[in-house]
């Protein structure tokens, strides 16, 4: 069953229907959620995990939703927000060892992953955007891959679209430099 957000927020807004329409919930943006922390944090299990958290964090701020946004962009906001925490866990577990911007392994973990399928050239591009700072690499995701468009990107990172558009430019300069090396 396929609910439009209006009526999943009355759903959840219910006591009575509230764990169903959470699990409509779930059905409907597990996959695009997936995908759209999966180019962040670029693993299935950290992937995983991360939906894992954000949903957890929506169910248990369902009552904090006041609709200043549509419903996708605060699941979008909640899942972002979940993988760059994950990202910065992961950077101070490992600032003693090797940063995300420095692994040079990220191109052959991808290409060794069974849930990657993409080629060498995709799996280089992986890596450029992995090197980015992090807001330039969810900024790049979300206008590169996922074709948002900066008013919408704007509302999931509550940022300007002017900073964005300078964001991505950064971004697009720094993965062009690092790709021309393996020209």
């Amino acid at each position: 069953m396929e609910l439009s957000d209006k009526e999943m927020i009355e759903m959840l807004r219910e006591p009575r229907t509230r764990r169903e329409g959470f699990a409509v919930l779930v059905k409907q943006y597990s996959e695009p959620l997936y995908w759209k922390v999966r180019r962040i944090v670029l693993n299935h299990e950290d992937a995983n995990d991360v939906l894992q958290n954000a949903f957890l964090k929506v169910w248990n701020n369902l009552d904090s939703f006041q609709g200043k946004s549509s419903l996708s962009t605060w699941l979008h906001r909640i899942a972002i927000n979940e993988a760059l925490d994950l990202i910065r866990r992961h950077k101070a577990a490992h600032s003693s060892t090797v940063s995300t911007e420095d692994d040079p392994g990220v191109a052959a973990r991808l290409m060794s992953d069974d849930y990657f399928d993409g080629d060498e050239a995709q799996a280089r591009l992986q890596e450029a955007v992995a090197r980015l700072p992090e807001v330039q690499r969810t900024v790049f995701t979300l206008k590169y891959f996922d074709e948002l468009k900066y008013s919408e990107i704007s509302k999931i990172l509550d940022t300007s679209e002017g900073a964005l558009k300078a964001s991505y430019h950064l971004a697009v300069k720094k993965i062009t430099e690092y790709l021309h090396l393996y020209e």
